[in-house]
C-alpha cells in the first residue's frame, strides 16, 4: 500500500480514510488515478484539489459512501453508474437488520477495497459480471441460515465461476480466531479469505487452454484429481507430516487449486507489504553483510514482480525485521511461515502468470488506443 497524504494540507493519511483529521477536508481515493485526495464540493460535484482550479476533474462520492459510511471511493461526475468498481462486484451484502452485520459489511468492504487496489496496481483484469457474465467478477456476503428448530446451514467461504461468497461471521474477530485455532493455522485474515479466493477466479481465467497449463502440473500436480475426495482426505487426515517441504501451508497440500490459490494469495502479501516499505523509506543496513538488508525497491508493483529474485530476497529481510519487532512486543510472529526451494518455485510461478497477464493487457489497450 502506498503512503497517502491530504492533498489540502499534506498532513498524513490513510487508505481507509474518509477525512482529514487535521483540517477537516473530505478525503476520497480515485481508482482512475490510484491515489487518495482531498475534495471540495463544486456545484453538486466534488472537485480534487490536487490540481490547478483550471482543470481539476469532477467527481460524485460513491452511494455506499454517501449512504451507508463503508466507502471511501469516488467516480468521476459524468459517469453513469453510482457504486464505485470496487462497491459494484458485490451483489449481495449482509443483512443490515441483523446486529453487527452493519459493522461486518464495513469490514468486509474494507477488506475487498484492499484487494482491488492490489488488482488494479498489478493491471490485472478486472470486470463485474453486469459487464461479462462468463468471466466476470462477483462478490456475496452471506450468513449461515439457522431454522426454527435450531438446525444451522452453514455459507461455505469459497469461489465457483467468478462468485467469490464470503461467510459474514468471518467478519467477527472471535469467531475468525476460534476457527483459525480449530484448523490449527498459523494465519487468518478477511483479507486473506479475499486473496486467496481470488486466486481461484484468476486460475480459471489465466491457466486452463494456456501454454502456462503443462508448468503449472509439473509444479502443483493434475487439477483433474478429484477435488471433494482431496478435501475429504484432507479434513479426515491432516496434511502430510513434510507438507513444509512443498507448500506454503498445509492446506495448500489439499489440492493443486488449493496449492495455486495459497500461493497466489501469498505473491499478494509480498508485493502489498514491499510497496508498503517502499512507500515509507523503510530500509534494513545490518552491520553484518550475512545478514538480510532492504535496500530501495522497485517503484511498481508490476516491476516488482518482474524480478523476481530480488522479490524473494527483500521478503526474507522484511519478514525477518517484522517477526523481530512483534516477539518483541509479545506477540506471535506477524510472517509465521517459511519458503522452501519447491514453494519459492511455485511463487516464481503466479508471479510470471501476472506479468504474462499485465502484458497481454498492456497490449489490447495499446490496440484499443490505436
Amino acid at each position: 500500500m502506498k503512503t497517502f497524504h491530504c492533498t489540502a494540507c499534506q498532513a498524513l493519511v490513510f487508505f481507509e480514510n474518509t477525512r482529514c483529521l487535521t483540517c477537516g477536508h473530505t478525503l476520497a481515493f480515485l481508482p482512475d488515478r490510484m491515489t487518495l485526495v482531498s475534495l471540495e464540493e463544486h456545484g453538486g460535484s466534488w472537485r480534487a484539489l490536487d490540481r490547478s482550479e483550471v482543470d481539476a476533474p469532477l467527481y460524485r462520492l460513491c452511494t455506499n459512501y454517501l449512504d451507508h459510511d463503508v466507502c471511501n471511493w469516488a467516480i468521476p461526475a459524468d459517469a453513469p453508474q453510482s457504486l464505485c468498481i470496487a462497491c459494484s462486484l458485490t451483489d449481495t451484502i449482509p443483512n443490515l437488520s441483523v446486529a453487527g452485520n452493519p459493522l461486518a459489511w464495513c469490514r468486509l468492504e474494507r477488506a475487498k477495497r484492499r484487494l482491488l487496489f492490489d488488482l488494479l496496481s498489478l493491471h490485472l483484469p478486472v470486470v463485474g459480471k453486469t459487464d461479462d457474465p462468463i468471466q466476470g467478477l462477483e462478490f456475496r456476503f452471506l450468513s449461515d441460515i439457522v431454522t426454527v428448530n435450531g438446525d444451522r446451514s452453514r455459507v461455505l467461504t469459497g469461489h465457483d465461476n467468478g462468485i467469490i461468497t464470503i461467510n459474514v461471521a468471518e467478519a467477527d474477530d472471535v469467531y475468525r480466531e476460534t476457527e483459525r485455532l480449530r484448523h490449527r493455522e498459523p494465519y487468518r485474515t478477511l483479507l486473506g479469505h479475499f486473496r486467496h479466493e481470488i486466486g481461484h477466479y484468476y486460475w480459471d481465467r489465466l491457466i486452463p487452454g494456456s501454454p502456462r497449463l503443462d508448468e503449472f502440473r509439473q509444479l502443483f500436480g493434475d487439477e483433474r484429481d478429484d477435488y471433494q475426495a482431496a478435501l475429504k482426505r484432507h479434513y479426515d487426515l491432516g496434511a502430510a507430516p513434510d507438507w513444509a517441504d512443498h507448500y506454503v501451508s498445509a492446506y495448500a497440500s489439499t489440492h493443486p487449486w488449493e496449492d495455486w490459490a495459497e500461493s497466489w494469495a501469498h505473491v499478494l502479501h509480498m508485493v502489498d507489504a514491499l510497496e508498503t516499505a517502499h512507500s515509507v523509506g523503510l530500509s534494513v543496513k545490518p552491520d553484518r553483510r550475512d545478514e538480510p538488508a532492504l535496500d530501495a525497491l522497485p517503484e511498481s508493483s508490476p516491476e516488482r514482480i518482474g524480478c523476481f529474485d530480488r522479490l524473494v530476497s527483500d521478503w526474507t529481510a522484511l519478514t525477518y525485521v517484522l517477526n523481530n519487532l512483534t516477539r518483541g512486543l509479545g506477540l506471535p510472529d506477524a510472517y509465521p511461515f517459511v519458503l522452501s526451494r519447491s514453494v519459492i518455485e511455485k511463487l516464481r510461478f503466479v508471479c510470471s502468470t501476472m506479468v504474462s497477464s499485465t502484458d497481454r493487457a498492456s497490449q489490447a489497450a495499446t490496440r484499443a488506443a490505436a
